[in-house]
């Protein structure tokens, strides 16, 4: 599969040769508006990291066929700027040109109480697994896992013990637009541990299409 990453939670996988799906259109990355030749864009959720209205309009105006696919109360937000959208929730899938995307989760992963506390749509792409900003278990095989490593409802030891319990063969960072400018050990700590049970953490360079 190749993999481009664009920042924080916005990569482009490619799970089939010509088949491109965006994920996460948000305020903390820009590259987004200039891709073309997307197919889909899945959207986990309403924050305004993974969701940003302007980029979106722009994602679609440069991509006019490509399909929306999110859960209920991200379809809310886009009903109200006329942007159609697919409903893909916990449980339910769909097929375009052969790749299957299944959503799984249902809720944010918590910050302090209810702060913040959204309705959250994790989902599968083939064997790719993205859960937003949740630690939600998909009830598929993965083979590849997008791993959140900063942010303010987690800690990096819930992120190791993820992707153990999860057991891909490769991982790579999303949800690290606060981490970009930090020293390279950052970036030991999870690739050092997640080797231990032979799974290949890759920090994914921004623009890049790389294979994974």
């Amino acid at each position: 599969m190749k993999i481009k990453k664009l920042g924080h939670c916005c990569f482009v996988a490619e799970p089939k040769e010509g088949v491109r799906i965006m994920t996460d259109p948000g305020a903390f990355s820009t590259l987004q508006m200039v891709e073309i030749n997307i197919d889909v864009v899945l959207i986990t959720h309403e924050h305004g990291d993974h969701l940003h209205i302007e980029s979106l309009k722009k994602v679609l105006e440069n991509n006019p066929k490509a399909l929306v696919i999110t859960n209920t109360a991200v379809g809310e937000i886009l009903g109200g700027e006329n942007i159609p959208y697919v409903k893909v929730e916990e449980g339910e899938k769909y097929e375009i040109k052969g790749v299957v995307i299944s959503g799984f989760g249902n809720v944010h992963a918590e910050i302090y109480e209810d702060f913040g506390k959204v309705q959250n749509t994790g989902y599968m792409i083939d064997d790719l697994c993205y859960g937003g900003d949740a630690f939600n278990y998909p009830d598929s095989d993965v083979d590849i896992l997008a791993l959140p490593v900063a942010g303010p409802w987690m800690k990096m030891k819930d992120a190791i013990e993820f992707a153990k319990n999860i057991r891909p063969r490769i991982c790579f960072p999303v949800h690290d637009a606060i981490m970009q400018d930090f020293a390279g050990f950052v970036w030991k700590i999870p690739e050092t541990i997640l080797k231990e049970d032979n799974i290949l953490f890759k920090r994914l360079e921004i623009g890049k299409e790389e294979e994974v």
